[in-house]
């Protein structure tokens, strides 16, 4: 089964709709390139899904050991080639662990391991840096 179904809407927005639960995102060029920049773009969505998938698998390994990281968040910053092809040379990643417990420093490293092989990070092409730094905080 497919997975999801984009459909062009004009003036360089798209609508995906995800097959399996129906919802949808919109996207729209960026401005500079031609777009009005009132949603993510695909790009957005690239460099955004790198710190979605961290989260979740941290969400995973969370549940399995028993750690509450509920407010965990990321802020992601995509950066463009400036030169040549218009592609993502780099994604910039500040993950805030946030957790009811204080990790010691055996539990930081599998955490940090997990974060950073990701799916989506182990998808991304090499010569796309991935910079990712990770702080924590108690709740």
């Amino acid at each position: 089964m497919s997975t999801s179904k984009v459909i062009y809407l004009n003036d360089l927005r798209t609508n995906a709709t995800h097959l399996a639960s129906n919802s949808t995102i919109v996207t729209d060029a960026p401005v500079d390139n031609h777009g009005k920049g009132e949603a993510f773009s695909p790009t957005d969505l690239a460099a955004t899904s790198l710190a979605a998938c961290m989260i979740t698998v941290l969400g995973i390994h969370a549940d399995k050991s028993g750690i509450n990281m509920k407010g965990t968040h990321a802020e992601v910053t995509k950066i463009m080639n400036t030169e040549g092809p218009r592609r993502i040379v780099a994604i910039d990643v500040k993950l805030e662990i946030v957790t009811t417990e204080t990790m010691d420093e055996k539990q930081r490293i599998i955490i940090e391991r997990v974060a950073k092989t990701c799916p989506v990070s182990l998808s991304l092409h090499p010569d796309i840096q991935q910079n990712i730094s990770i702080s924590y905080s108690t709740n």
